[in-house]
């Protein structure tokens, strides 16, 4: 592909969150928004409306006519909607989780593999501003605590509140700790839906790090904030304001800083990002196999609580 060549897009499932997908793709310039699938007939003629694009009857037919599509559907279709784009060619954005069982991601990652295309996960908060500042300022996590709440809502329910919220924090916990697991402990209860509503997670590393991640999604507020302890400091971020601060020891005293952060839409930030990827065949910051390190992790923590 050439610098001047615009990446030919598409999306499967426009609901909710795969209308954002189709608006920023259709602002971007370094790509067009080709097409769409979509099953609701209002909705597929609303989109293409809004974005002067065309509706495609199957993923095989958007993936001929497309260089990258992202996949925005519920979580238990991800890998039959995925692998017919893999092997018509397509470059993916799956959205997270990359699907619900490890068999399923191992389908995934071998069409990947076979016809040579690109995978990446929709881990948005690593595209976050704030983790880019995490990033560089976590050089020895020692403890981390991470709360993730948001008031109920029906959509996502087909899993686990741990696939459907808890597997951010543990994202960006693994690219921060970067050590192997060594023991996990999680407990769980169902309130509103037939899978675990409110979850709490620890997890220890190898390393000695300790993550304590707590998710609700039958909490009153939103809430997305993570905190990061060691030696001589700590960090306290919040990924919804995208806002933080710094505390580090000066002799007796604990200073803080305010974290500078240029704030911005993750999302767009992670498609274009994405968008960039496919046109240098690079490698994506959340590629398949940390998608897939994520899911193992959750699945774990998910048949703890189901075993209790």
């Amino acid at each position: 592909m050439t610098e001047q060549s615009k990446i030919r897009c598409g999306v499967v499932g426009t609901g909710y969150l795969g209308q954002h997908h189709a608006r920023i793709y259709a602002a971007l310039e370094s790509c067009e928004l080709v097409g769409i699938v979509e099953a609701d007939d209002a909705r597929a003629e609303e989109i293409c409306g809004k974005y002067n694009c065309q509706r495609f009857d199957t993923a095989a037919a958007l993936a001929a006519a497309c260089d990258a599509v992202s996949v925005v559907v519920p979580t238990d279709k991800h890998c039959e909607v995925a692998v017919p784009l893999l092997e018509g060619g397509c470059h993916l954005l799956i959205e997270k989780p990359l699907c619900t069982s490890l068999d399923e991601a191992e389908q995934i990652l071998a069409a990947a593999k076979s016809q040579g295309c690109i995978v990446q996960v929709g881990h948005i908060e690593h595209y976050n501003p704030v983790m880019g500042y995490l990033e560089n300022a976590v050089t020895q996590p020692q403890f981390i605590t991470a709360d993730r709440l948001a008031p109920f809502n029906p959509r996502g329910t087909e899993v686990g509140v741990v696939l459907d919220l808890m597997i951010h924090d543990i994202g960006v916990i693994l690219a921060l700790v970067r050590s192997p697991v060594k023991q996990v402990d999680a407990v769980g209860v169902n309130v509103l839906s037939n899978s675990e509503d409110i979850a709490n997670a620890r997890i220890t590393f190898e390393n000695g790090c300790v993550a304590n991640i707590n998710t609700s999604r039958v909490s009153q507020k939103k809430v997305r904030e993570i905190r990061v302890f060691q030696p001589q400091n700590y960090l306290s971020i919040n990924f919804q304001e995208q806002s933080g601060h710094f505390l580090r020891k000066e002799g007796a005293e604990l200073v803080r800083e305010e974290i500078p952060i240029e704030k911005d839409e993750p999302l767009k930030l992670e498609l274009e990002s994405f968008v960039q990827v496919v046109r240098s065949a690079g490698k994506p910051k959340v590629g398949a196999e940390l998608g897939k390190s994520a899911l193992e992790l959750a699945i774990q923590v998910t048949e703890l609580i189901h075993a209790k």
